[in-house]
């Protein structure tokens, strides 16, 4: 089967060498290759420009980061064939989430002399009819919110340096389902990034708690970044769902509203402390026997 005429490869590849060799085989069989040596390059390429086929290594440098750039050619144009292009021919096992997505594997390297003819085979054949669930990403982070919540707690388990207040799992929990309540009904709200949002009740409760289990300003600190961490977490793991083209406004949403939680957890704790001080400033009151 000919290449067909003036076809589009984007190759997306960490790897130098591998994007030098790959380029000119492709060209000589007739292909317009466009390179990318990283994940933010490919998905510019991909926001700018149209191609007919997605060449893409998975591990780029962390496993599984060639599913996001697969996710997003089946958002920007799903007619376009995506191949990935890996050195691990346990593909089922380490990445089913990304075969669900791409239409062919191709192992490395002893695919590189036959990548052109399997693209022209994918190519005749067409793209593979992928059903893909789209979900909002307040959907994604209500579905997913024990899961969060067990991830935040088990990074703080293994950050005690950093956190060294002693909490059973309960206590440490106590606000974190109300606190992602808030975050999901900001992310619904769809008020602009920036935008001044009602106090939450929960933050203010969690930071004169925190006060009393303990907690500095910076230990709070602390726990708000780890929460980001797994929130930010739980949308990797499902990229495959998530709706790119509110993703972006969705992320800043989310920073906006964990900053505004954790300032007003701060002031609160602050607040508590303050008090504590004039109140132990003062003194006994008169006529009070001290033990």
């Amino acid at each position: 089967m000919p290449t067909p005429p003036g076809c589009r490869v984007l190759l997306v590849d960490d790897d130098e060498a591998v994007l030098q060799t790959l380029k000119p085989v492709l060209e000589s069989d007739g292909f317009k290759v466009v390179c990318a040596a990283n994940v933010t390059r490919a998905l510019k390429c991909i926001s700018c420009q149209t191609f007919d086929v997605l060449v893409t290594d998975l591990h780029m440098p962390q496993p599984g980061d060639g599913l996001t750039v697969v996710s997003a050619m089946r958002h920007s144009n799903p007619k376009a064939v995506t191949l990935v292009f890996s050195s691990f021919p346990q593909m089922q096992l380490a990445a089913d989430a990304i075969l669900k997505q791409t239409d062919d594997v191709v192992i490395k390297p002893d695919g590189v002399g036959n990548l052109a003819q399997a693209i022209r085979e994918r190519l005749r054949k067409g793209v593979s009819a992928f059903p893909r669930q789209v979900e909002s990403v307040a959907d994604i982070l209500e579905r997913e919110t024990p899961a969060t919540i067990d991830d935040l707690l088990s990074r703080i388990d293994r950050e005690l340096e950093l956190i060294p207040v002693k909490l059973n799992r309960r206590e440490r929990a106590r606000y974190l389902p109300q606190l992602l309540r808030d975050l999901v009904r900001r992310l619904r709200s769809k008020l602009p990034p920036g935008t001044r949002t009602p106090m939450s009740s929960a933050a203010s409760r969690n930071g004169m708690r925190r006060r009393q289990q303990g907690y500095t300003p910076a230990m709070l600190a602390e726990e708000s970044r780890l929460l980001q961490v797994c929130v930010f977490h739980t949308l990797e793991q499902n990229l495959q769902r998530v709706d790119y083209s509110i993703v972006l406004r969705s992320v800043m949403a989310i920073s906006d509203e964990i900053a505004s939680q954790l300032a007003q957890a701060v002031a609160c704790c602050q607040a508590g402390r303050r008090w504590n001080r004039a109140k132990a400033a003062k003194g006994p009151p008169l006529g009070h026997v001290l033990p």
